[in-house]
């Protein structure tokens, strides 16, 4: 028996080395950490129960039949985090570069499964050089599998993908169609076909990092959400986000007790909005202040900026956070800022997380290169996330609420469930100088009757009241008092139900 016991743990122990120490010191030389030790730092200690740890790949062509690492190249199994049930994968770059096999999916395959069944995230931790070409086309046939339980789990579980080395060709897509996507600087990249296929096909030289690196990800394309300096830090943040996120989409969002009281007033907003309506202010400020210990896990922070994205509490309970930036584009919604919002505001609605939105947004950003661009449908996307949403709905409107956007921006007439304005709100088609302009175009050469009209609009028009009359805003709330207000809405909404007429799905314009 001992020496069953003594054979088993020298399996073990060539599973944990992967492929050998050469290749560990090689990887720990490129600044990253080996997929086993990326497990250790993202749960918590001592919980991880590795699965396949055996497992070994069955090709037999171009001498594969004579290299056997014991995992094939990806470490699989669940853990928790916080004490919280999750499954992950870990691709080790000592192995074969980490590349997929038909084994190697099978194993992802395997904990996504699991996932499903009992209602817990994922976390993919990608570090492969592709598919492993030895074994051709089954090598596609396990990307294809992956991707079918991407499919299968979006909605069902949050899914988390960390790019932590090289994802490259179909191995993107899998991370494309999960829920959030870090990267790590320096050290990752993402494309669909590389820097030497690029130049052979378009004359265009360019380096893995700028065509795919994670600054190219995070501030052009919006690929990915969020990029951090080593490993240590993103999986630490993974660690953060996942505390917002419930563990399924039958699951409320998870409650983190609070000292921060849900009444506490803040002085300070009562200035926050500047006299001149032209006049930019940080939308940051007033949500740090409003959410618990100001505490902001902003989602996409470097890509399309005047809109801002990200996961708060309120009272100790999880709130998704959407709200117009005016210190970028003045807040305007245009093509990249309304799919990430878009994109933000389904996934809250998939999980079950109220959602609370600031709006100062002075309309559509025009011009030919968002008409040319579509900026139709991707604003739709936005407007149709909104209307879908079947969760707590409470918006807030600091000051702009011109036109189209306004409506867009969670507004009553999508089933907003709570409305509030600011007494600096303005509410209107558009702009008073604008409007005047078009009303009283017989006017346009008396600057005087011009500037008289503008002020006579602006006093009937461009402020809360109206839209208040008619009950599209719920009340005028002095901003001071906006945590509370937020509070107590949130409160007596948890118990919100709204249902759809029956339909296999909706068709969201793409």
């Amino acid at each position: 028996m001992q020496e069953i016991l003594e054979k088993l743990e020298q399996k073990r122990q060539a599973a944990r080395l992967g492929g050998g120490r050469r290749r560990i010191e090689a990887q720990h030389a490129r600044g990253k950490l080996t997929a086993r030790e990326r497990i250790e730092l993202l749960l918590d200690p001592g919980s991880f129960e590795e699965t396949d740890m055996f497992v070994e790949h069955r090709c037999t062509d171009f001498g594969m039949d004579q290299q056997h690492i014991p995992g094939d190249g990806v470490v699989t199994g669940q853990g928790t985090i916080d004490g919280r049930l999750v499954f992950v994968f870990a691709q080790d770059f000592t192995v074969f570069g980490g590349s997929l096999s038909e084994a190697h999916a099978e194993k992802i395959c395997k904990i996504m499964d699991r996932a499903i069944k009992v209602g817990a995230p994922v976390i993919g931790l990608n570090d492969s050089g592709g598919a492993r070409i030895q074994e051709g086309v089954a090598s596609l046939a396990g990307y294809a599998e992956v991707f079918q339980r991407n499919v299968l789990a979006s909605g069902v579980i949050p899914q988390i993908s960390v790019i932590m080395g090289p994802c490259a060709g179909g191995a993107v897509y899998s991370p494309a169609m999960t829920d959030f996507i870090f990267m790590v600087q320096d050290s990752s990249y993402m494309f669909v076909t590389g820097p030497d296929v690029v130049k052979t096909v378009t004359n265009e030289i360019v380096t893995a990092e700028e065509l795919g690196g994670a600054t190219t990800h995070t501030q052009r394309s919006g690929v990915a959400d969020l990029a951090f300096e080593s490993d240590v830090e993103a999986l630490a943040e993974v660690r953060r986000l996942f505390g917002f996120l419930p563990l399924n989409n039958r699951e409320k969002p998870p409650v983190r007790p609070t000292d921060d009281p849900p009444d506490r007033e803040e002085p300070s907003l009562d200035t926050l909005v500047p006299a001149n309506p032209n006049k930019p202010y940080d939308m940051k400020e007033l949500i740090y202040k409003v959410v618990d210990e100001g505490e902001f896990f902003e989602i996409a922070p470097d890509f399309a900026k005047n809109i801002i994205t990200g996961f708060a509490r309120i009272e100790g309970s999880t709130v998704g956070i959407v709200a117009n930036q005016p210190m970028v584009l003045a807040g305007c919604l245009d093509i990249d800022s309304s799919r990430k919002a878009a994109r933000f505001v389904r996934f809250c609605d998939c999980f079950n997380i109220p959602l609370v939105t600031f709006v100062d947004v002075p309309g559509f950003l025009p011009g030919t290169a968002q008409e040319y661009g579509g900026i139709i449908k991707h604003g739709a996307k936005l407007l149709y996330a909104y209307a879908e949403a079947t969760v707590p709905k409470v918006t807030v409107i600091t000051r702009k609420a011109y036109g189209g956007a306004y409506v867009v921006m969670a507004s009553k007439h999508l089933r907003g469930d709570v409305n509030y304005a600011w007494p600096t709100a303005e509410i209107a088609v558009m702009g008073p100088k604008g409007a005047v302009e078009i009303i009283f175009r017989a006017d346009l050469g008396d600057p005087a009757k011009i500037e008289q009209r503008t002020q006579d609009y602006r006093e009937r028009f461009a402020n809360p009241f109206v839209a208040a009359r008619r009950g599209f805003i719920d009340d005028v709330i002095m901003p001071h008092g906006t945590r509370r207000r937020i509070a107590q809405s949130l409160r007596w909404l948890r118990t919100k139900k709204l249902e759809y007429p029956w339909k296999k799905h909706g068709n969201i314009p793409l």
